[in-house]
């Protein structure tokens, strides 16, 4: 998932099963796809400006039973396990401890959240045209560099929502998750729901990118959850005190 288009996103996915580590070392293999992709674009704009431009990924992989998701910038993708809202990526704002460390050690700074006062991400594939970004070899305060989460797929897991930050302005984690999942409990349609998700951000208001994917582990919808039975806490009243008091002793006489 992109953001912002891009010429060169449509070699990511080659770029990963070239990789001579692909698919022994599936983790490895898309992180230096990431990383060829943004060498790719910085080749094509240094011989065409008009290219100039930048995007946000976020991509999802399963094989077998294992999913692996890359991220890099401030899209999102969350997992279902029945019902709940597991996080398989970190957004990578300017502002967050890790990324601001990781930025003021390559030479930049955050101002007002915006990386060096610019951007509103902090890893993002191109960008190569503004001052101070980027560097050759792929250093420097905005990276390309994607973070990697993997899980092991269970008979729990029941979809995966992938929104880019309009999405997720609007939209908590769960709040999502349970949006989509009560419209699949109707439906049964991933590309409505996608449709739904992007309606439902809109009479919310949200002022920023709208894009969504949402992939199904499972031909069936998702089942209805039955709410745990309340324990009932019961307490004995003052007089019931008094009276078991009273009862025992008069075992005690």
């Amino acid at each position: 998932m992109k953001k912002a288009p891009g010429p060169f996103m449509g070699n990511l996915p080659r770029f990963i099963v070239e990789d001579e580590g692909f698919p022994r070392e599936i983790a490895k293999a898309v992180s230096s796809a990431f990383l060829q992709t943004d060498a790719a674009f910085a080749d094509a704009c240094s011989r065409n400006c008009k290219l100039d431009s930048g995007t946000t990924a976020l991509a999802a992989l399963v094989v077998g039973r294992s999913l692996l998701v890359a991220n890099a910038g401030d899209c999102r993708a969350v997992l279902c396990r029945r019902g709940k809202a597991i996080e398989m990526s970190r957004d990578h704002k300017p502002s967050c401890n890790l990324e601001k460390m990781r930025i003021e050690a390559l030479g930049g700074y955050v101002d007002d959240d915006y990386l060096n006062g610019q951007l509103n991400v902090a890893r993002a594939i191109g960008d190569w045209h503004m001052e101070g970004m980027k560097v050759c070899g792929g250093l420097g305060p905005l990276s390309a560099e994607p973070e990697v989460m993997t899980t092991d797929l269970t008979e729990e897991d029941e979809f995966l929502i992938m929104g880019c930050d309009g999405i997720w302005d609007v939209f908590r984690s769960q709040n999502a998750v349970d949006f989509a999942r009560r419209k699949l409990q109707e439906h049964n349609d991933p590309a409505a729901c996608c449709k739904e998700l992007v309606d439902e951000a809109i009479k919310r208001n949200s002022g920023d990118n709208l894009s969504v994917v949402v992939v199904c582990f499972n031909s069936r919808p998702p089942p209805v959850l039955t709410a745990p039975r309340p324990r009932v806490q019961r307490s004995i009243s003052a007089e019931g005190l008094r009276e078991l008091q009273s009862f025992l002793d008069s075992l005690a006489d």
